[in-house]
């Protein structure tokens, strides 16, 4: 059996998303973390992914140092780096079909072939 990605998510997802995640990925969850920077550094060699919403930002000096994504330029050539566009929404049709596509993309992006929505 292979082992599952990982996956670190500066926040929760809606329910009908967190359920898919967890059960395709080892989900490392900030927002539950006691201590946040322990969190990330016992995790950083294993952590392939990370996972946020855009008012949840992904920010912070553990994420600082560890490079991860602020969605800037200095990311966009990182092949360890899955860049996923703001989406607005409003509707819960709409939400869903945007947390299945992250869901994808982070299918994509470990199984090697290309991004269903790669940002360039």
């Amino acid at each position: 059996m292979l082992a599952r990605s990982e996956v670190l998510m500066i926040g929760p997802y809606p329910a009908w998303d967190m359920e898919d995640l967890d059960a395709r990925y080892v989900v490392h969850k900030l927002w539950e973390a006691a201590d946040r920077d322990r969190l990330i550094d016992a995790n950083r060699g294993a952590i392939r992914a990370t996972a946020t919403r855009c008012e949840l930002g992904a920010s912070g000096a553990g994420l600082d140092d560890w490079n991860e994504p602020h969605i800037d330029a200095r990311f966009k050539g990182l092949d360890n780096v899955v860049l996923q566009p703001h989406h607005a929404s409003g509707t819960i049709e709409t939400r869903r079909a945007m947390g299945k596509l992250v869901r994808d993309n982070l299918a994509e992006h470990f199984s090697g072939a290309a991004l269903l929505t790669p940002v360039l």
